[in-house]
């Protein structure tokens, strides 16, 4: 008997934690901060975009600062630059969610691994992204933010994964961090839009939240 209660007090336990891990999490997506209205000129854009689970931060390479700029892979059309971050596992052997397993999925969240830098470029804006008007400086610490999640080598180079992106437009580079279930690639983007003053949630690992917080 005593054996069973365990097993079941295990099952209880496996069942309940990712209860509570959603139900704070849906609390807290709807706590904002940085909400207060600032004064200065609001004349500069950034943008949000999801594929419906991962968020991305986008940047007009006019806004991208040079030292954020340098040493990133881009053509001369690229007008437009998504920063995403996420567990380097998960970003190249699940391409798309069809490829998602029930272990890449477990080592993403749960075990300790490398991070990688998601860059995609476009030439123009699409429809379905959210624009976030900014200031100057909000701007400046957006681009700071993105640059030290770079994993830089001994000559401070962003590295580059050579034929590992995608498609033609988009690439990885090694980055700093590791994803968990409590720093996710939703919580990357929602952290940089709370360090850099933008309005942001207390705490996501969801895409939602931003997007519906940035939508209205």
């Amino acid at each position: 008997m005593k054996v069973v209660k365990k097993i079941a007090k295990w099952i209880i336990a496996i069942i309940l934690i990712p209860i509570a891990y959603f139900l704070v999490a849906l609390v807290l997506v709807f706590i904002p901060v940085n909400n207060d209205e600032n004064n200065s000129e609001k004349d500069r854009s950034i943008y949000l975009n999801s594929n419906g689970v991962h968020l991305n931060i986008i940047l007009a390479k006019n806004q991208v600062d040079s030292e954020l700029l340098a040493g990133l892979k881009y053509f001369k059309n690229d007008n437009y630059f998504a920063f995403g971050w996420g567990d380097k596992n998960f970003y190249l052997n699940t391409p798309t969610w069809s490829d998602l397993t029930f272990n890449n999925a477990c080592r993403a969240l749960f075990l300790k691994s490398a991070a990688l830098i998601h860059l995609t470029r476009y030439s123009t804006t699409k429809e379905d992204w959210v624009e976030i008007k900014i200031n100057q400086n909000q701007l400046n610490k957006i681009n700071q933010y993105i640059y030290k999640s770079f994993y830089l080598d001994s000559m401070n180079r962003k590295i580059l994964l050579n034929n590992k992106g995608y498609s033609y437009n988009d690439n990885f580079y090694e980055a700093v961090g590791s994803f968990t279930c409590f720093k996710t690639c939703n919580t990357w983007v929602n952290s940089g839009l709370k360090q850099s003053d933008i309005k942001a949630c207390l705490w996501t690992p969801f895409s939602f939240g931003l997007l519906n917080m940035h939508s209205k």
